[in-house]
């Protein structure tokens, strides 16, 4: 598993990187950024339980170029 989805903080330069990633292989960036959102809704939910040091939004970037690499 990815060092970042872990309970750590991010480095912004690789969440950027990461970002750039995603959108470069999104068909449509609308789509992409709407199920990016999706997403984050749902970590946000599960998040309120585990006090997570990093954000929804950036877990769901992060597990989505996971995702889409395989």
């Amino acid at each position: 598993m990815n060092k970042y989805l872990k309970q750590t903080k991010i480095d912004l330069q690789y969440l950027i990187y990461k970002t750039e990633e995603l959108l470069n292989i999104a068909k449509n960036r609308y789509k992409i950024t709407i199920e990016v959102a999706n997403r984050a809704k749902i970590k946000k939910k599960i998040n309120k339980k585990n006090n997570s040091i990093n954000k929804p939004i950036i877990q769901a970037i992060l597990e989505m170029t996971t995702i889409n690499k395989t």
